[in-house]
């Protein structure tokens, strides 16, 4: 656990994460004169007010964060453990609602035992207002983040301690619903050790970091500089026409190949608007050039998108900047095959989130119904935000097992189906590697889609499909081809936008392939996020409604 004697106070963290003399406090003061009348809780007030040199258990107000205004409120346990009375929620509820009026980022950090016990139920009930608050604020569109300090417990931690788009908790901080001290004196033993620790929380995908007070401010500016979904400048892109296309990034090879755009006959009069409506394809980027589909070979393609060495998902959030990793759903599940962070490629910050065919764990971790739980996690936060939603497959398959059974893998897979397909932000699908199954088809549907040359999606894995029609899997490729699994197929059949050119193969030069695709996804995301939504949002129904041409 932290050191008591060093613990940070609210003050003193207030300083440490805002730019120097940037604090502006907010709270009206609550005098003498609204204090109890008489008796011990009078007494146990004027005494932590004398010990604190605060007048409540909350501080609130507002600062800078690396130049970013945001909004704070800390809470100080050393005034009566940082309990909250009426007093401390009003104080809590008055700050959320200035934050929201005046569309400022808001950063919690408190440290409390919870309720004030002195004052009862209404005191309890002060929680419920708290998370109203804070709900309308998320709903604003409004960036939240949480830093949890030992100790957050109870009512605080069962509210505001928990609704972050991000949540850090300071190192050793003791973290959970129920105090020891109560635990022991309900139950008659001591609460297991180490399970209300940060770190635990972190190791089971409740919070999403451990930090020290001394990184906080990097941390949330990082965190901030997305979730705030300010545009950066676009580099300079010629106007297109039919008779101007750009020069490649590299001579030999395209940043992408598109299927040529068909030539549309001019609209009856009157009718112009309605081919910006429902059933209209989104544009494929006119930023880039436009050329015939690259030959691929399927057999090929399988081997190399299996390549050890092939770049995933960890490779290409290193070209990106302002990265922060998520953990796990918020709610008690992590999973190693799927990866989650905050990011921005080139100009565009985004929302990631995708199968991570090389997890920090040891070896591949086959995607399970929690994997899914945290990818819907980060659909959330793109919805909430309005921030562009990237997602990457590269999977071999689902997890195959009785506890992905039991979990609800297949409702899973439905539900992010869903999500996506009726997701209001924009969109971004990549098939980076190999995408087999249901795991692989969770992540796909997207406002666009690209496919790296050598990546690929199918039902199952060929083999599998083979074992299925021939009880062989000798006839893996066979079938594959018949299939159209390919990167070439899926662009003819309207699966895919674009290839991502692999010259020959990502994994032989990962450093050219990751910096083209970081470029590549810059540019598309910034174009989906320029849309008109509603026409972007009916793009996109209208594309898988089409599939098949039936």
């Amino acid at each position: 656990m932290s050191d008591p004697d060093r613990r940070p106070t609210a003050l003193r963290i207030i300083g440490t994460v805002l730019d120097p003399g940037t604090w502006r406090r907010w709270d009206e003061p609550v005098t003498v004169a609204d204090l109890p009348e008489a008796g011990d809780y009078r007494a146990d007030l004027l005494a932590a007010r004398a010990r604190t040199g605060l007048d409540e258990s909350v501080v609130t107000g507002e600062g800078r964060i690396r130049g970013r205004r945001v909004a704070l409120m800390a809470g100080e346990f050393g005034f009566l453990g940082g309990s909250i009375g009426v007093a401390a929620g009003t104080r809590l509820v008055t700050a959320v609602e200035r934050a929201t009026r005046e569309r400022l980022p808001l950063l919690a950090t408190p440290a409390s035992g919870g309720t004030r016990m002195q004052e009862g139920t209404i005191a309890f009930l002060q929680m419920v207002k708290v998370t109203a608050a804070i709900a309308d604020h998320k709903a604003a569109g409004l960036p939240y983040l949480v830093h949890l300090r030992h100790p957050t417990t109870g009512g605080v931690l069962a509210s505001w301690g928990s609704l972050g788009h991000v949540t850090s908790a300071e190192p050793g901080a003791l973290i959970g619903f129920l105090g020891p001290r109560v635990h022991q004196a309900l139950y008659g033993e001591e609460f297991p050790a180490g399970v209300q620790t940060s770190e635990n929380l972190l190791a089971h995908g409740l919070i999403d970091a451990v930090l020290p007070a001394g990184a906080l401010a990097a941390a949330a500016a990082t965190a901030l500089d997305v979730l705030c979904g300010e545009q950066g400048p676009l580099p300079h892109r010629p106007l297109i026409t039919p008779r101007h296309v750009p020069a490649p990034p590299s001579a030999a090879t395209p940043a992408l190949v598109s299927p040529p755009a068909p030539v549309s006959p001019p609209a009856p009069a009157g009718q112009e608007e309605r081919g910006q409506g429902e059933g209209t394809p989104l544009p494929v980027d006119a930023s880039l050039p436009t050329a015939a589909p690259l030959p691929t070979d399927t057999a090929d393609s399988l081997r190399r998108s299996r390549r050890p060495e092939r770049p995933g998902l960890h490779d290409l959030l290193a070209r990106a900047t302002d990265v922060t990793p998520l953990s796990g759903t918020g709610a008690g599940e992590r999973d190693p095959g799927l990866l989650l962070a905050l990011a921005r490629f080139g100009p565009s910050p985004c929302v990631v989130l995708g199968h991570d065919h090389r997890p920090a764990e040891s070896g591949p971790a086959p995607l399970g119904p929690a994997g899914l739980r945290e990818a819907r996690r980060g659909m959330r936060i793109a919805a909430e935000l309005g921030l562009p939603l990237l997602t990457v497959v590269d999977t071999a398959g689902a997890a195959l097992s009785r506890e992905a059974e039991e979990g609800g893998l297949a409702a899973e897979i439905a539900r992010s189906l869903a999500d996506l397909v009726t997701l209001p932000a924009p969109t971004l699908c990549l098939l980076l590697g190999q995408g087999a199954g249901g795991g692989a088809l969770a992540l796909l549907p997207a406002d666009q889609v690209l496919v790296a040359r050598h990546a690929w999606l199918s039902p199952l894995p060929p083999e599998g499909a083979s074992a299925i029609l021939y009880r062989t899997t000798d006839r893996a490729v066979e079938l594959a081809e018949q299939q159209g699994i390919g990167s070439a197929a899926l662009l003819a059949h309207g699966i895919a936008d674009a290839v991502v050119p692999e010259d020959p193969d990502a994994a032989d030069d990962p450093d050219v392939f990751l910096t083209r695709l970081a470029h590549v996804l810059g540019a598309r995301l910034a174009d989906l996020r320029a849309m008109d939504p509603e026409r972007r949002t009916a793009a996109r129904r209208a594309r898988y409604r089409r599939l098949g041409g039936v």
